[in-house]
């Protein structure tokens, strides 16, 4: 069986295309389906045949700014069979325009973005808004890829009815959250800031279509931002600069502590009780005592010559003599006699 596969003549269904080079238009390309084209069915295409050529799916829309959720929608589209080729119909501005409204990007500009998704095969240009046989016949498309909501335009409940009922529609899925009318709307919501954002890049006010009046406004409430911006910087590196003093007191107060509790163990250690500054002062103390309390005297002195005219007086021995207090005031008055009547005596 695979000798039969090989020997099968195999034309070339569509051109092959790297990363390297944007997808081309379907009315500029020259490479042609030019396989036999059989009616398919999902079961099918699912199952990877035919093998002489690939699928061919086919998704169409507006795709105004080009996001994500139009790369993922392509994504899915591409990724519907083992082996597809993707066909992207890019509608016109008129018809953009009458049946649905205005655009933000010109029919050109959507071309080339589409040209340039990576799941892109081929970009077909002013497609139609309802497709018809002759159009399917024409691109020998085997499917049509959508989201599965009703599309309800040109006057009919859902444009893709014929061809789910003809079983040609695979469906995929929208991605919640973005969409080309979530992104005009956060423009216009935030219109002031996107006006003034412009005027500060270079952007004239008629270009912008702002008033003189609004122009003025925007410029001067730029003023104020930046000198808003440049109060915020000084706080903030006033916040850093008080945080550095903060650090650097504490780290002061820190030694300073260590230096006093030193100081004070040093101070105790030489003044306190038993410190050794104590210890020097009573063994100076006792030298300077020593050095100052005169020798013990001898028990009787030398009697001294006197002259003739008087009589030598008696020596005496001065001994200490141990007294008690008195007992009572007439004891005292008793002693203090006796004294005076020694004294007399002497005399």
């Amino acid at each position: 069986m695979s000798a039969t596969v090989l020997s099968m003549p195999f034309l070339p269904a569509e051109c092959p295309r790297t990363l390297t080079a944007p997808a081309p238009f379907a009315d500029e390309t020259s490479c042609q389906c030019q396989a036999p084209h059989e009616k398919l069915t999902i079961a099918q295409a699912r199952l990877g045949t035919p093998v002489d050529r690939p699928v061919r799916v086919y998704a169409d829309g507006i795709f105004d700014l080009f996001h994500s959720g139009h790369a993922r929608a392509l994504m899915q589209a591409k990724t519907l069979f083992p082996n597809s080729y993707l066909l992207v119909g890019v509608c016109s501005d008129d018809l953009t325009h009458k049946f649905k409204g205005f655009t933000v990007m010109n029919e050109a500009e959507r071309y080339e973005a589409l040209r340039h998704c990576r799941y892109v095969d081929e970009v077909i240009r002013d497609a139609p808004w309802t497709l018809t046989p002759e159009f399917l016949e024409k691109h020998k498309i085997d499917f049509v890829a959508h989201d599965d909501i009703p599309y309800s335009s040109a006057g009919s409940d859902d444009v893709y009815k014929h061809i789910k009922e003809a079983g040609m529609f695979v469906p995929t899925q929208r991605t919640e959250g973005i969409s080309t009318s979530d992104i005009i709307t956060r423009i216009v919501r935030d219109y002031d800031v996107y006006a003034r954002r412009n005027l500060q890049r270079g952007y004239t006010a008629k270009e912008l279509n702002v008033s003189f009046i609004n122009e003025k406004k925007y410029r001067f409430q730029n003023q104020v931002d930046k000198m808003k911006e440049k109060v915020k910087n000084v706080e903030e590196r006033s916040k850093e600069f008080v945080n550095r003093v903060e650090e650097k007191s504490h780290d002061l107060i820190q030694k300073w502590e260590e230096k006093s509790r030193e100081f004070i163990g040093n101070f105790l250690e030489l003044f306190g009780p038993d410190g050794a500054w104590k210890q020097m002062f009573q063994e100076r103390s006792s030298r300077m005592l020593q050095a100052l309390s005169p020798k013990q005297s001898p028990m009787s002195s030398p009697t001294r010559s006197r002259s003739p005219s008087r009589s030598p007086s008696p020596t005496f021995a001065w001994l200490p003599i141990k007294t008690s207090p008195p007992s009572s005031p007439k004891a005292a008055s008793a002693s203090i006699s006796s004294l005076s009547e020694v004294d007399e005596d002497e005399k």
